[in-house]
């Protein structure tokens, strides 16, 4: 590199794509940690070689064009990350057992500052928000890593075939028909919008919805919550891979085996383009509370169709710049990021 003012420009020009593009790698990887591991790599690559970029593409394309490398690269292991739905059956109240998996199994949470830029198109912007919920993502980490590729750049980034082509090195006729196939396996799973219908912002249906939620749960109340979820409603704790469905089975398990998180406290957080709660339960040694969940909710005509819980909250709420303890008398805190 030339002068230290030349290496700060670069350093800022670089780090202005950091947040689009882990949203990019974390839409190919599904792990919000492996993402952002590859924007680091990506970075250090794009800057170490810089003196060989020749400006033929933007820095912008360039750039997609070494992430995408190193997502590939890191998907040669040909780990799937799922949901527990993606793997087992639901499992009935009475026959409910807690048994982890690894880490690398699940789709991870992600917060949205971290993976959505700001973008003045509204319509844009909404492309951008429902490509991280969970149900498009778990989709999306069934289709084999060159077509979810060629998907995200054209379906979610609006690239133009011919500009996925050079940066996949491949033929425009290629790139049509990889997204034809990823089309195909999409509309097959239906990853349809009702998982997580939700606007934005949120329209008042939907705030009221989550107040009520809110109270419901805190409260520990199983008749309000009950008649917060929809009939087909799934509630999934990763990393175990238990998932439920139906109001009976998730308000049973939470009167019983979940029955410590009775006067818990929810503070609000954006996660996947889906509104989610940080979950702190009474913490019965130090007093106040202790963080014992990300929840990420599907929100869907009136209705709470998803309740997923994400418990690593050592992983978790420092990701969302949570607190790892709320004293009792604290009512009023900031929201994570």
């Amino acid at each position: 590199m030339g002068s230290g003012t030349a290496t700060t420009d670069l350093d800022t020009a670089l780090e202005k794509h950091r947040t689009e593009l882990t949203g990019y790698c974390y839409r190919m990887l599904g792990s919000s940690f492996e993402a952002e591991d590859a924007v680091q790599d990506t970075l250090v690559r794009a800057w170490r070689s810089y003196d060989k970029f020749e400006g033929r593409s933007s820095l912008r394309s360039w750039l997609y064009r070494i992430a995408t490398n190193v997502c590939l690269d890191m998907l040669t292991a040909g780990n799937k990350r799922a949901r527990p739905m993606d793997l087992t059956d639901s499992t009935p109240l009475a026959q409910a057992a807690l048994s982890p998996r690894p880490d690398h199994t699940w789709l991870e949470p992600m917060p949205d500052a971290r993976v959505l830029p700001t973008v003045e198109d509204p319509a844009e912007a909404a492309v951008a928000k429902e490509s991280v919920r969970l149900a498009f993502m778990a989709a999306l980490q069934q289709l084999p890593p060159k077509q979810r590729a060629v998907l995200i750049l054209r379906e979610v980034l609006a690239w133009r075939a011919s500009e996925v082509a050079e940066l996949l090195g491949t033929t425009v006729a290629s790139v049509n028909s990889a997204l034809q196939r990823a089309r195909a396996t999409l509309a097959e799973r239906d990853s349809g919008a009702s998982a997580g219908a939700v606007s934005d912002p949120l329209d008042e249906e939907q705030q009221r919805l989550l107040e009520r939620y809110v109270k419901a749960f805190e409260g520990y109340d199983m008749t309000a919550l009950t008649a917060l979820l929809h009939e087909d409603a799934v509630m999934t704790m990763p990393p175990f891979d238990l998932w439920l469905r139906g109001p009976a089975d998730i308000t049973g398990f939470m009167a019983t085996l979940g029955a410590s998180c009775a006067g818990s406290r929810l503070l609000p957080v954006r996660a996947n383009g889906l509104p989610g709660f940080a979950h702190y339960k009474p913490d019965e040694e130090k007093g106040g509370f202790t963080p014992w969940a990300v929840q990420v909710l599907e929100v869907s005509d009136g209705r709470i169709t998803g309740f997923h819980c994400f418990l690593d909250t050592a992983r978790w709420f420092p990701l969302f710049g949570l607190p790892l303890h709320l004293e009792a008398e604290s009512d009023q805190i900031e929201e994570g990021v």
